[in-house]
């Protein structure tokens, strides 16, 4: 596995953002953990959003935001399931 993995973005031939991949499990968990944590938080509240009353255009920033941040949780999880899979098997 390389050390740095390119988080899922627009594409672009060159990534700015990276996951280091010799981050300790626990610290690559709790990122994604935050991350998704945030996006199910913008989620919530705007389940609670009188539809009618939401201005289209805030709809679509919060989808997006959200969007990107279970993006960036998914893309660390993955590596978080690589570093597990190559620990020693426990019996």
């Amino acid at each position: 596995m390389p050390r740095y993995i390119p988080l899922t973005d627009i594409d672009l031939d060159n990534p700015s953002l990276m996951i280091d991949s010799e981050v300790p499990p626990l610290s690559i968990h709790a990122t994604a953990l935050a991350r998704i944590r945030a996006a199910t938080e913008m989620m919530e509240s705007l389940s609670r959003t009188e539809v009618a009353r939401a201005d289209g255009v805030d709809l679509q920033h919060i989808a997006q935001a959200a969007t990107m941040l279970m993006r960036d949780g998914c893309d660390l999880l993955g590596v978080l399931g690589i570093q597990l899979r190559a620990l020693p098997a426990k019996l």
